[in-house]
Order: structure tokens, then C-alpha cells, then sequence
């Protein structure tokens, strides 16, 4: 499978000034007498996030795709269509009604957002969010492998707990826990309810990744001598048995230019701290000073050694997360933020620290901050576009002028650019 084909074709089509170009969906690779099908040309990906590719470099053709019905949840199915819709300019071959007068709209569907903007980038990772209480593992596994191949491997995942009872209606499967007042004050009591959510996640998110490992390295073999397109000694059947779910593999998708997808995680107390010791490459805490930065890094590093994990073979990365409020002019930051305030009628609160300021008063506080151990920041700007753009045009060049942030991209990559090896299959067999 190769993004690259997907797009020649669908440039082709629109080319000849056809209609749409159709996808289907598989959900198994092909099988001949119990064993995996080793002259199917064989690969699938997950077709709305390769249209959502192709839209960004299509301008008229119509992309339609069919959806499994029995394994993938109705509201998802709606929702993903309706991004995909919204991301072609009107060319889905189906679409939700979408009754807003406004053009503040609501969520779309993160993953074929970052499938749409892989071919419009070269360099930049992409880390969409997706819930993994609702939404079935095997999809899940398959759409970020697919955005891996579509973006060649800047492909991120932040696994989503989903803890309100509006977003479990959507679904109707299942219920979540209730929530008090006082449990959602207290970081550490919004997590004791939401233990076993947690512990659901971490399973999805290793049946993921037994699904990425499935294909070595070198499965698709292509030879015309023989007919063969794959190794079938190097696609591994899975079995993940997990309390609430079991997988099946292979996946029908190949081995991902990174191998693994770069796994994120936001984690406040210490439930979210052992979900990342356990799942995650990075972990996004959320310390309001310096005091708070160090004490949270003392407790990722303890749920590290209760989970057992060896950070030789798997380094975890602590990034910081930061609300910025940026101008040149001294004080103008925080005037334009108090503005905000009063025509909110409330003073901003959240989760993470708050900054108001210069990009010289913040390079001076990020390198404070990253003394205290932290590996990097994740920054949230203020209001769009006005803070996005003054971080890249005024904190950039600030920290590049300290010679302490690139000047050039090293790495083409993700996990290169955070300095995180490619690992190998754990299916491959030693030397």
C-alpha cells in the first residue's frame, strides 16, 4: 500500500473529468487454507482517512466510500462523513444535514482533519485525538496507521477517555460514570472514578499496537518472479484479550514508516500518570509553576516504576503544557487578556498554567521551567490566529537567537524529531 498510488489514481481520475472516486472498506486480509493470502495484493487502508488525503489534492472529483455497518458506531459514521464533506468543498458521496447558521461549527473528526493537512505539509507531526471508549479498537489502529502512510510517518495519537454521559449517548452502548461537583474540582477524585476507563484505554492502546507489530518490517515483498506481493512469515496473527474487548489480527493495513505511531497522552493526577507510564511516548502534564513542574515529574517518575517500565527501551518524554498570551509590546498581553475576560464576563480559567507576555519574558520561562527536568512544551496559543502567529514570528526567533531551538528540521519524522528510535516489530525474529 502507498499513499502515493492513491494519489496518482484519484489525480487520474479527476483528470479525465469522471464523477468520484470510490473506496471500499475490508476488514480482514484475505486467507487461503487457513493462512494469510500471499498473492492478494494486500494492504488496506482506512478509506476516509486516505480520501481525506486526496481531498487536499483534488479540486472537483466526488470521493465516496463504503462503511461497515455491523462494526462501526452510527454517530462516528455520520460525524467522520460530515468532516470529510466539509474538508472536500462538498465532494463526500454521503453527508449529514448540517442545520448551523453559524460559522463557528462543532467538532470535526480529528483524524481526517490530519489526513487532509499531511499532504499540504512536509515536516510538522500531526497528533490528532480520538476516544477510546467508544470506538473500536481494530478502526482506531487502522486509521492512525493510515495517516502514518499518508503523512510518511509524522503521525501522532492522543488516546481519549471519555468520561460525560452526553458524549455516551451518542453511542448508547454503554454508560459512563456520573461525575460530582466536587469530583470534577479535584484532579486526584475525577480520576477514582474513572480507574477502569483508564485501564480500558491502556488495553486499546497495546491492541494497537500488537496491530502495528503484526507487519515486519519487509512484508511487502512484491516479486514478479513469483506473484507474490507479501511474506506471509512475516504478517503475525494477533489475539489481545481484554476485559471488555478481544482483537483479532493481522492488520489489514502494512507496517508503518515509523513502526509505531507516536502515542500522547494529557495526564493531571496520578490514574492519567500510570496511563502514560504504561501506553504512552509522551506525556502532556500541566504544571502552574515551577514548584508544580518538579512535583509532577517526581510523580510520572514513581507511576513509571510502579508500571514496571524500563525507560532504556522505552524513553518517556514529559512535555509541559503552557496558555499563551503574546505581544511584542511589554504589558499589552495581559490588557488584551483581561479585554477577553470582560467580554467573557469570567476570568479564563484552566487546567494548565496561563502566560501573558513577551517572547523574551516567555523563552525566559520555558528555560526555566525546562531546568526543572522537563523535556519540552506543548503550547496552547490565546486567541487564533493572533497568538500562533506571534509564538512562530516572536518566540521562534527568540529562542533560536539563544541557539537553543532548531533553525532546520533534522529529521523527516516524528519519532526523529523527538529523538525516539524507530523500534521493531516485537513479531520479528532475532538476528
Amino acid at each position: 500500500m502507498s499513499i502515493d498510488s492513491f494519489i496518482r489514481l484519484a489525480q487520474a481520475v479527476e483528470r479525465g473529468k469522471f464523477d468520484f472516486f470510490f473506496l471500499a472498506e475490508g476488514l480482514r486480509l484475505r486467507e487461503h487454507k487457513g493462512q494469510v493470502y500471499d498473492l492478494d495484493i494486500a494492504g488496506r487502508p482506512e478509506n476516509l482517512t486516505v480520501l481525506s488525503a486526496l481531498a487536499a489534492v483534488t479540486t472537483h472529483l466526488g470521493l465516496a466510500a463504503t462503511v461497515n455497518a455491523t462494526f462501526n458506531e452510527p454517530y462516528e459514521v455520520a460525524r467522520r462523513f460530515a468532516t470529510l464533506d466539509r474538508l472536500s468543498g462538498g465532494r463526500a458521496a454521503f453527508h449529514r444535514p448540517d442545520d448551523r447558521t453559524d460559522e463557528v461549527r462543532g467538532s470535526i473528526d480529528a483524524v481526517l482533519l490530519a489526513a487532509h493537512l499531511a499532504p499540504l505539509t512536509t515536516h510538522i507531526g500531526l497528533v490528532p485525538t480520538t476516544n477510546v471508549t467508544h470506538t473500536e479498537p481494530f478502526h482506531l489502529a487502522i486509521g492512525i496507521a493510515t495517516l502514518d502512510h499518508a503523512s510518511r510517518g509524522r503521525a501522532g495519537w492522543r488516546p481519549q477517555i471519555a468520561s460525560r454521559a452526553a458524549d455516551s449517548a451518542h453511542f448508547g452502548r454503554r454508560a459512563t460514570p456520573q461525575l460530582t461537583a466536587d469530583d470534577v474540582t479535584d484532579s486526584e477524585l475525577i480520576s477514582q472514578p474513572l480507574r477502569a476507563l483508564f485501564a480500558e484505554g491502556a488495553e486499546v492502546v497495546e491492541a494497537a499496537r500488537q496491530l502495528w507489530d503484526s507487519w515486519e518490517d519487509g512484508a511487502e515483498i512484491r516479486d514478479t518472479a513469483t506473484g507474490r506481493f507479501l511474506d506471509r512469515d512475516k504478517v503475525h496473527h494477533i489475539d489481545f484479550q481484554g476485559t471488555n474487548f478481544s482483537v483479532k489480527g493481522p492488520s489489514i493495513t502494512p507496517r508503518t514508516p515509523q513502526g509505531q505511531p507516536l502515542v500522547v497522552s494529557l495526564a493531571h493526577a496520578t490514574t492519567p500518570y500510570e496511563f502514560a507510564a504504561l501506553s504512552s511516548d509522551v506525556v502532556a502534564v500541566t504544571p502552574h509553576d515551577r514548584a508544580g513542574a518538579a512535583s509532577i515529574l517526581a510523580q510520572v517518575a514513581g507511576a513509571v516504576v510502579r508500571t514496571g517500565r524500563d525507560l532504556t527501551d522505552r524513553p518517556l518524554r514529559t512535555f509541559a503544557d503552557l496558555i499563551v498570551f503574546l505581544d511584542d509590546e511589554p504589558g499589552a498581553a495581559a490588557l488584551r487578556k483581561a479585554r477577553l475576560d470582560e467580554v467573557a464576563g469570567a476570568e479564563l480559567a484552566s487546567d494548565a498554567e496561563i502566560f501573558t507576555g513577551t517572547p523574551a519574558e516567555l523563552a525566559d520561562l520555558l528555560l526555566d521551567r525546562r531546568s526543572t527536568g522537563l523535556d519540552g512544551f506543548r503550547l496552547r496559543p490565546g486567541p487564533l490566529p493572533h497568538d500562533l502567529t506571534a509564538i512562530t514570528r516572536g518566540l521562534v526567533p527568540e529562542l533560536q537567537r539563544r541557539a537553543v531551538f532548531r533553525t532546520e528540521y533534522a529529521s523527516t519524522t516524528l519519532r526523529g524529531h523527538l529523538g525516539l528510535a524507530r523500534p521493531a516489530s516485537r513479531y520479528a525474529k532475532a538476528g
